[in-house]
């Protein structure tokens, strides 16, 4: 038995996203790149001006927009045709332009913030008064005004924007590292029968109800990375190394606070998260100790963690099923939500199946024209709930787009992984609500526990090895390979408690995770799904209203700070109650579960 993986051209249309929506053809991308190339001197033309009036300063705004609006387009296009194969050199190089290009562009707006820097208030509030127009920009001027401290003169940006293509070469030697060159052997089940090991049907191997493919697909992937753990802890190194260099360059007190500051979020929030977890470990080991109670295993390792607590239920969801259900769950969002849904299917937004060569995982790209949806779809559950928790993402983007201007369309980091787990909690609920079958309850039960292990308790332990190994490096320390196993197989300890056996490969795990190239960004998974389970219950409870503000949040872009925004929909994350209700929840659901196996 064989289970190759097609390549990109026996993939049907129809499974394809349409991404001819944005370039009909290369040459069209070429031209327009062409054509944000000359906006280097469009901007070079206001410097100087821009403390002189509110029309010049005006312009430029507006002038920004247009640029904005241009490079989404170059970006999505380069980059969705390149994620479609990666090994297909053409596209990879329109990428590593556009990279040229931002340099570029950066470099010529050096001189924009220190200028807006240097307007008085007085003049600045005359500005307002003279051209009511500029208004539209004040909260995006003021961004810039608050951030006084971190906008260095004019020269030091300029090194700072040539330094940019250097800085970001971790992230794009990781991604060819990974998704283009990386290979895996071959898989075995209890049967002797072969199966191909990519990223994505090693997920699917790890739930699995045949142990011997989990195991061998397990140290097929992490002793392939093991192998590598020298070159991947010095490119993580320097991934660290940089975000250190420009935390120090723009002088913040660190790496957390340099991120952190870009959503308008205190480093607080993020400490008080692994803090909340931390205190909170108990009921994750009681969890453990269910699920090897429920394999009915001696021992209990990572290759177990993902396999089904319950025996003899292979759910096949086809990704036509998986799109009925995740509609059907979406009913208490009402008929605008669920109607952009449909869209998104109707017009081929998504890019369904795997391919030779294409990018592993699966995102939304919120692209201006419509979002660009990449999946991997393999007919499980968990993929059932992939396709939700991105279209979270893709309608939250299709409706900021549409409803904010473009200077506050693109929504923070911070709130980016509420709608996605919305989507997902809403799933969730309506699958157990229309499940009668006790044995498939359990199975249900079991995969939303596995939500909060995955979305909560591992990120906030991805969130702590990220804080840790920047603070190594920002106290002078270094990146080894040995040193980054240990702290990662001391974690795993900590976090899944004396059931679960930390096995050797398991240390090297941190090698493949992408996320650790995108400063800062885990946590986010972690808040997010916090909010989202608040967001869900009260939408759930409440119905109309609920919605409504929650509706509000989603079109809000970044119109104000992403903490205000949650507020207006009905949820703290300043507080600690977002943390008690999700604990609240998972306890009961540890309650049923030990119930439902006995």
């Amino acid at each position: 038995m064989s289970d190759r993986i097609p390549e990109r051209a026996d993939i049907p249309e129809k499974s394809r996203w349409s991404i001819n929506d944005i370039y009909k053809n290369d040459e069209l991308w070429e031209d327009d790149y062409k054509k944000a190339m000359g906006y280097a001197e469009k901007i070079a033309g206001f410097k100087g001006k821009l403390c002189s009036s509110a029309e010049d300063l005006l312009d430029y705004c507006r002038l920004d927009d247009e640029l904005t609006v241009l490079l989404d387009k170059l970006i999505n296009y380069s980059q969705r045709k390149s994620d479609e194969d990666t090994r297909v050199s053409k596209y990879q190089d329109m990428s590593n332009r556009l990279g040229m290009l931002y340099v570029t562009l950066s470099d010529a707006a050096a001189f924009a913030a220190p200028e807006i820097l240097s307007v008085s208030d007085e003049t600045l509030s005359g500005f307002f008064e003279d051209d009511p127009e500029l208004k539209l920009y004040k909260r995006a001027i003021e961004r810039i005004r608050i951030k006084r401290g971190h906008i260095l003169s004019e020269n030091e940006e300029k090194i700072l924007a040539l330094a940019g293509e250097m800085t970001e070469s971790p992230d794009t030697i990781f991604s060819m590292f990974n998704d283009a060159d990386l290979t895996f052997p071959d898989a075995v089940d209890k049967d002797g029968n072969v199966h191909q090991v990519t990223h994505e049907s090693h997920v699917a191997y790890m739930r699995s109800s045949d142990r011997v493919l989990r195991k061998s697909s397990f140290e097929s992937v992490h002793q392939t990375y093991g192998k590598f753990k020298n070159t991947c802890a010095a490119t993580l190194s320097s991934q660290i190394k940089s975000l250190v260099f420009n935390a120090r360059a723009r002088k913040y007190t660190s790496t957390l606070e340099a991120a952190l500051s870009a959503n308008e979020v205190d480093t607080e929030v993020y400490r008080r998260l692994i803090k909340s977890v931390r205190e909170n470990l108990e009921p994750l080991h009681r969890y453990i100790k269910i699920h090897k109670k429920a394999l009915g295993t001696d021992e209990f390792h990572a290759y177990d963690l993902s396999a089904p607590c319950v025996k003899d239920i292979d759910l096949k969801i086809p990704f036509e099923k998986a799109v009925e259900e995740v509609y059907a769950s979406l009913e208490p969002m009402g008929g605008e939500y669920r109607a952009i849904f449909k869209k998104a299917i109707d017009e081929r937004w998504i890019d369904v199946y795997e391919n030779v060569g294409k990018r592993s995982g699966a995102y939304s790209a919120g692209a201006r024209i419509h979002p660009f949806v990449l999946l991997n779809h393999k007919d499980t559950l968990n993929c059932e709930f992939t396709l939700a928790h991105e279209m979270g993402h893709a309608i939250h983007s299709y409706l900021s787009n549409k409803t904010q201007p473009v200077v506050y369309s693109d929504y923070v980091i911070f709130v980016a992984e509420v709608a996605s787990t919305c989507n997902e909690s809403l799933l969730m609920r309506h699958l157990l609500k229309n499940c009668s079958d006790k044995k498939l309850r359990a199975y249900l039960v079991n995969h939303f526990l596995e939500q909060f292990r995955t979305t909560f308790y591992r990120q906030a332990m991805f969130a702590e090895f990220e804080l840790a190994i920047n603070e190594i490096v920002e106290n002078g320390g270094s990146l080894t390979a040995d040193k980054l196993c240990e702290m990662y197989h001391q974690l795993n300890v900590d976090y899944y408690g004396e059931d679960f056996i930390v096995d050797s490969e398991l240390d090297v795990e941190w090698a493949r995770i992408p996320h650790f190239y995108y400063n800062y960004y885990v946590y986010q998974y972690a808040t997010g799904f916090l909010a989202a389970i608040a967001l869900s219950e009260r939408i759930l409870n409440e119905g109309a209203s609920a919605v409504k503000d929650y509706i509000g949040f989603l079109s809000g872009g970044c119109s104000k700070d992403p903490i205000s925004l949650l507020k207006d929909a009905g949820v703290d994350m300043t507080s600690e109650e977002p943390a008690k209700n999700a604990m609240k929840l998972f306890n009961l659901l540890l309650d049923e579960m030990s119930d439902l196996i006995g």
